[in-house]
């Protein structure tokens, strides 16, 4: 206890850069951790086994994802309530239920064993609330945040190309390949938790520059969300199909690419991946350089409309073959992405500091998160189990094209939301918001 306390200390003195790249290998690590339980199941392909003509892989997804979606609405309350004392422990214990859920997913014949992958997906859905909470509130807070997002656009493929290959190298099952997988990581997991427990609070200056963080009660999220329930719900309709966009991507990546005629190639799941993880990291971590809340707040919800119109662009140049498939998987990613991680990094990171009230980002990110993965477990269900005469290749085309468009429109009219919304007078209880600084 002595010797942790010092190594914070050590940390809080530590200059700029090395603090900034501890925390983030330190979320890294445990968020990249974290995939290796939730993800390497897509890796399967649970060829041939069905379930009223209809694929295992289908309900496998399916119910990992509605348990995933369940995690995001408890976490509305529990993330947003969180107290800095509780972290490490919530970490701990989240993941070893999700891993245990992986052990009897192997023991359990199907398709009885799909429960687990339930539970499996309940307690992974608040890890990244917990992970983020150390690192938000920072004037660093943009390059911290994209140096954890990377994780989940590298993760997802590595644990699938290494799910493949204790698959095809290995001759493991695909039932206990996922189990495995997590074992592999354990190791990582440990030695990233034991990195977050040493770093030290927000100082005073971040607080002045970004707002003090705090746990939010009942009546907290009650009045934020009155005083900003337009400018909620149109940022969430964004977010939901850009969920929905990434899951069909992530979750059958597989069958994507081997409609596009890459079967044979496991290793192309990580590195089509790579130069995504570098674009995106690149340039959300530039938006440390904008001092100005209110600039950097609009130039992200501008980068989210690009996104979408970057999209929109690149599918069409696919439709005409006029570019590589390659080039557009990789494009479209970058493209999801970039709006995706904004969400995760700065939008609701510059939104509490322009507007100046003591809260936390874990409220705002798990609305969005809820009801972004409710959305795609109901077009996830609409494909699968309402007969829709289209490969998961075709369905995805068309979800890129729905999703460009709505992205674009709902980012020009959030846009316009908030600039309104500075203008009007503050409604909320002056109790809870922050102190304003020159």
């Amino acid at each position: 206890m002595i010797q942790s306390t010092a190594i914070k200390n050590r940390l809080a003195k530590s200059n700029k850069t090395f603090f900034a790249f501890y925390l983030i290998a330190a979320s890294f690590i445990t968020y990249f951790s974290m995939y290796a339980f939730r993800k390497p199941f897509s890796a399967g392909t649970f060829e041939g086994l069905t379930f009223w003509d209809i694929d295992y892989k289908v309900f496998a997804v399916f119910f990992q994802l509605i348990g995933y979606t369940t995690s995001k609405f408890f976490g509305i309350k529990l993330i947003a309530e969180l107290k800095p004392s509780q972290r490490i422990v919530w970490i701990l214990i989240l993941m070893g239920i999700a891993w245990l859920a992986l052990l009897f997913f192997a023991i359990v014949p199907a398709p009885y064993n799909l429960i687990f992958l339930f539970l499996n997906g309940l307690p992974l859905g608040m890890i990244w609330g917990v992970v983020y909470s150390f690192l938000e509130g920072r004037k660093l807070t943009e390059l911290l945040g994209a140096g954890l997002s990377t994780s989940f656009i590298l993760s997802s493929g590595v644990v699938k190309a290494t799910g493949r290959t204790l698959i095809l190298n290995y001759s493991v099952s695909e039932f206990w390949m996922p189990f495995l997988t997590g074992l592999l990581f354990v190791p990582a997991l440990l030695l990233g938790v034991y990195m977050l427990s040493l770093i030290p609070p927000p100082t005073v200056d971040d607080e002045m520059h970004r707002t003090k963080r705090i746990p939010m009660d009942s009546k907290m999220r009650k009045l934020f969300f009155k005083e900003f329930s337009i400018g909620i719900i149109l940022t969430t309709t964004i977010y939901i199909f850009l969920t929905i966009f990434r899951d069909i991507r992530d979750n059958f990546a597989v069958e994507i690419w081997s409609s596009l005629g890459y079967s044979g190639r496991p290793d192309i799941l990580a590195t089509s991946e790579i130069p995504i993880a570098m674009a995106v990291m690149i340039i959300i971590g530039l938006m440390i350089l904008i001092e100005n809340n209110r600039t950097a707040f609009y130039i992200n919800i501008l980068i989210i409309i690009t996104a979408g119109f970057l999209l929109l662009t690149t599918t069409i140049l696919n439709h005409f073959d006029m570019i590589d498939p390659v080039l557009w998987m990789i494009m479209n990613g970058f493209s999801m992405y970039l709006g995706y991680i904004a969400y995760h990094t700065f939008l609701y990171e510059r939104w509490i500091a322009v507007f100046r009230y003591k809260s936390n980002i874990g409220f705002l990110m798990y609305i969005a998160d809820a009801f972004g993965y409710m959305g795609s477990s109901i077009i996830l269900f609409s494909k699968s189990f309402m007969s829709l005469d289209l490969n998961w290749l075709q369905f995805f085309i068309k979800i890129s094209y729905l999703t460009s468009i709505v992205t674009i429109v709902f980012g020009i009219f959030s846009l316009g939301y908030f600039i309104y919304k500075e203008k009007q007078p503050i409604k909320i209880d002056l109790n809870f918001k922050g102190e304003l600084n020159g």
